[in-house]
């Protein structure tokens, strides 16, 4: 993401997207690092960056954390529901948090994460879209080929900061 709009303004703004992976995959090594209003921070050994991660009651996963070159940051939502994503697929996606609107770019992920979950993954060194994730308690994810959903951002303010304390320490 590069740049922050307002929703009164209705401007676009653009992802700042990758073509390698980002998110955890099946043969990293973790290590827990931390638990704070319920997101749990790990530290992967294996690239040296930390992640947190919320599941929920539905088994459904939020991701956020730092790339390995930790010039990106990257958020991802992941399902154990049957999608039609495929690894590598690249989708438009919209995302709302608070009266801002985000658009780029979502890299889907099946089959190189956590057996069982698909989803995707955006990345962003935007500090703009990091800060509203901090202080918004909702994110509206609107995928070009799927239906709308909200991710919870409860606790997220706390989260982060946990993640560049770890990250600072890697």
């Amino acid at each position: 993401m590069t740049k922050r709009m307002n929703l009164k303004m209705i401007a676009a703004s653009v992802f700042v997207a990758a073509a390698s992976a980002t998110a955890a995959t099946a043969a990293d090594t973790f290590e827990k690092y931390g638990e704070v209003e319920g997101w749990t921070v790990f530290k992967n050994v294996t690239d040296s960056t930390c992640l947190m991660e919320k599941v929920d009651s539905a088994e459904n996963a939020v991701q956020m954390g730092y790339t390995k070159d930790t010039d990106f940051g990257y958020v991802g939502v992941f399902t154990k529901a049957e999608t039609d994503i495929k690894r590598g697929d690249k989708d438009a996606v919209a995302i709302v948090l608070g009266d801002d609107i985000y658009t780029g770019e979502a890299t889907g992920m099946k089959g190189n994460i956590t057996s069982g979950y698909t989803g995707g993954y955006v990345r962003t060194n935007n500090p703009n879209f990091v800060d509203d994730i901090m202080r918004q308690y909702t994110m509206v994810v609107f995928p070009e080929t799927e239906y709308a959903f909200t991710v919870d951002l409860t606790g997220t303010f706390k989260g982060i900061e946990m993640v560049r304390k770890c990250q600072s320490e890697m």
